[in-house]
């Protein structure tokens, strides 16, 4: 259960950390700290509905078909392994995350509004959360999906927390590319390795 918890953690973590407008938003709270705890329980939370839609209704979806899901499984791995080769590419064109602290101060309704429109307004996360993770997740074993889907949504939880309570301490650590190129040749090499099981899985039938 722990190798399918792990598998759920790193995917969902792999995809969510590149910089983008959720991630330079969510930072731009934190160092603020103005109404950190809403926009931080928003995006994990929903993140974490997209993400058990995508298990248990693909779940639903592929049910006896084993060569649905067997293409599923391909299309994923494929998917992963361009993916990880973006990352890797990433990596010589380094770019920053930053986030201006400046502006008017935002109501939290208008904060939480806003951190709506970045996390469903972008057709990225529902390729993300609800194809590929929904997509991998329904293909685990039924009686361990849960295990699987525990480890994507509290990935995304951990991240975004992350982004908004640390943001004072890592702040100077996402202006600098050099971080960001160590984290891309991770996560192109999780995704790649990811991908490769996948395959392997697909392949193989088991």
């Amino acid at each position: 259960m722990w190798p399918i918890f792990l598998q759920g953690f790193v995917l969902c973590f792999g995809l969510i950390v590149p910089i983008g407008a959720q991630n330079a938003f969510v930072l731009r709270q934190g160092l603020r700290r103005e109404h950190v705890t809403s926009v931080v329980l928003f995006c994990g939370a929903a993140d974490s509905v997209l993400i058990l839609a995508g298990i248990y209704g693909m779940a639903q979806a592929i049910g006896d078909r084993p060569l649905l899901s067997r293409f599923l499984a391909l299309a994923g791995a494929l998917f992963l392994a361009w993916y990880g080769w973006k990352a890797i590419l990433r990596m010589r064109h380094a770019d920053k995350l930053r986030a201006a602290p400046g502006g008017d101060a935002l109501r939290r309704g208008a904060a939480v509004a806003q951190a709506a429109a970045f996390t469903l307004l972008n057709p990225h996360v529902y390729l993300d959360t609800v194809l590929l993770v929904g997509g991998i997740g329904a293909q685990q074993p039924v009686s361990l999906q849960a295990w699987f889907a525990a480890g994507a949504c509290i990935a995304s939880i951990a991240w975004f927390g992350l982004l908004g309570f640390g943001a004072r301490w890592l702040a100077p650590w996402f202006a600098q590319p050099k971080s960001w190129q160590i984290l891309d040749g991770l996560i192109g090499v999780t995704m790649w390795t990811v991908a490769a099981l996948m395959a392997r899985q697909a392949l193989l039938g088991h």
